[in-house]
């Protein structure tokens, strides 16, 4: 009766195994996002309003055409990579951090799940949180200034390529992160600081020279510039660079994060 029973009952799909398990990463992490929008969506809304009415409006008015184009409409790409990337990367780092934390991680573990589709899955939540608040903060731009669209897939190739890159950075803080400090560390004193010198309010040809070549090494300003292309067609870097070096930092990341997972580095400890 036995053999019968096992002859008659199919064999697992391991493909069928991890899509369900990245699925439900996927579904659990927007389930998140949109249970708590309060925390997840509107503080970028608010935040953006801000950067709109103070830097876009009453400081745009005397700084005039930048770019060939009025300083809101100019810095408006920006500030949705902006909130792109502090979403993007934060979604991940709080939620793998916390799952650490409250030690349910554990049941990824010991799951049939490879630990490439946990990174996988992580990062797709990440990207999803990056997609939606992106949305949102165009809708907020659109308000204060007329958005143009020269490029669409540019536009939706860098806003991917972004999301993924610093939700596989935020994966991977999350995996040293010993506490909440080692949580907010990086976005505070690393992201911060190279956003708000990635080109998101100026373009670097106001830049004395030196500071011009200083501005070459920060990734963020060639993420931030190939996305401003795909709106208004003006970019201060070659936008073909920007995009091999997103693919690439992407890649390096998500080998890393799956080599430390293997290791079990930081949630085996």
């Amino acid at each position: 009766m036995n053999a019968v029973t096992a002859a008659a009952t199919p064999p697992v799909r391991l493909n069928v195994v991890r899509w369900i398990g990245f699925k439900t990463i996927v579904i659990r992490e927007y389930g998140r996002i949109i249970r708590i929008w309060g925390q997840t969506i509107v503080p970028a809304v608010v935040t953006s309003v801000l950067y709109f009415t103070i830097f876009g409006s009453l400081i745009g008015r005397r700084v005039g055409v930048m770019g060939g184009f009025d300083y809101k409409t100019y810095i408006a790409p920006g500030l949705i990579m902006l909130a792109v990337i502090t979403n993007s990367y934060g979604n991940v780092v709080a939620s793998f951090f916390g799952a650490k934390f409250g030690k349910h991680v554990e049941e990824l573990l010991v799951s049939p799940l490879p630990n490439w589709v946990i990174v996988g899955g992580y990062a797709t939540g990440g990207i999803v949180r990056g997609v939606l608040v992106g949305l949102a903060v165009s809708v907020v731009s659109l308000v204060f200034t007329h958005l143009h669209v020269q490029h669409p897939l540019v536009i939706v190739s860098a806003l991917l390529l972004t999301s993924l890159t610093f939700a596989l950075g935020g994966f991977l803080n999350a995996l040293f992160a010993k506490n909440f400090d080692q949580v907010n560390w990086i976005p505070a004193f690393v992201l911060t600081p190279l956003t708000y010198f990635g080109g998101v309010f100026y373009s670097i040809n106001l830049l004395p020279q030196w500071a011009r070549t200083l501005s070459f090494a920060n990734p963020i300003l060639y993420m931030v510039n190939a996305f401003r292309f795909g709106f208004l067609g003006v970019s201060d870097v070659d936008v073909a660079v920007a995009f091999a070096l997103m693919a690439a930092a992407a890649l390096v990341l998500f080998t890393a994060a799956v080599m430390l997972m293997n290791r079990g580095t930081g949630i085996r400890e």
